[in-house]
């Protein structure tokens, strides 16, 4: 694949080609984003491509330990084939623990910033929670990120409510070509956790984005509405807005500084669920190197 695309995985695992190397965001390739192999909330479709089949990695990006966002069998699978994992504050501790080696592993702080092979990375604030357990609530850092590659910058949003603090990293950064935004598993219940789709629309402006691409979504049900729903609404308020957005198909590849724009490509999707049970999310296979 030509330097600066990206795949979009499944719900906020993207794979990005930056400087000749692969990165992943919150890589889950687990059949459920849950402690438990059994139960919990069950994907409902196959990842594009297969765990072993990804090339080897030069480094992933992961936003908190949640369930969703931190899947200790893939982190099992990648740790000998990944350059670099960069976490928020205690989020490298798990990894550790889970036996990455310790050299593999930077954890940082909000605003800090390291640099891998010429990009340079900064862990920015979320306001999210975190924690795996019933007695470990808030022990690790939360975080969203910014990759900054000479002229491109690409924002990562992690999972976080809607705050200020998406103005103050627009001003200190001054603009993101692109922004890779939460918005599902939202509920009037948990405002402050995660953001509606008029709060990520809102947010991808207070950081002066140019395009928008809307995660979290299309691969668990974490909440009440339905699958499809963060991407017509972000389209729709994106577009009275007159601002970009791109949703490519999971696997299907996009150039990071001309993507194209939102193809509704789940209408299909939702129309074939109506007339028989199908998978519930299209994918292309993201075999291309």
């Amino acid at each position: 694949a030509p330097d600066r695309s990206l795949y979009r995985l499944g719900h906020s695992t993207l794979l990005l080609k930056l400087r000749g190397g692969w990165w992943l965001t919150d890589p889950v390739f687990s059949e459920r984003a849950s402690p438990f192999s059994f139960a919990g909330p069950k994907r409902f479709h196959a990842p594009p491509i297969a765990l072993r089949d990804l090339p080897p990695i030069r480094g992933v990006i992961l936003s908190h330990d949640h369930y969703d966002h931190l899947d200790r069998a893939t982190i099992a699978v990648l740790a000998e084939r990944t350059q670099v994992f960069l976490t928020p504050l205690g989020v490298g501790d798990r990894l550790l623990d889970w036996g990455v080696p310790a050299e593999k592993i930077r954890q940082l702080d909000w605003w800090q910033s390291t640099t891998v092979d010429g990009l340079c990375l900064t862990a920015t604030p979320a306001q999210h929670f975190s924690g795996r357990g019933v007695r470990d609530g808030n022990r690790t850092l939360w975080c969203s990120w910014v990759i900054e590659d000479d002229s491109l910058r690409i924002f990562f949003s992690g999972d976080t409510g809607y705050f200020d603090g998406f103005a103050e990293i627009g001003r200190r950064f001054g603009h993101f070509d692109l922004t890779l935004m939460e918005t599902g598993a939202y509920n009037e219940h948990w405002p402050y956790v995660h953001m509606h789709p008029q709060q990520t629309v809102q947010a991808h402006q207070d950081l002066n984005g140019r395009w928008l691409l809307p995660i979290h979504n299309g691969t668990f049900d974490l909440a009440m509405h339905a699958w499809y729903e963060p991407f017509e609404r972000v389209l729709e308020i994106a577009g009275e807005r007159g601002l970009s957005v791109t949703t490519p198909m999971m696997g299907e590849r996009i150039a990071i500084e001309a993507p194209h724009s939102a193809e509704r490509w789940w209408r299909g999707v939702v129309a074939e669920e109506a007339r028989a049970p199908a998978p519930r999310c299209g994918c292309r296979a993201a075999r291309e190197s």
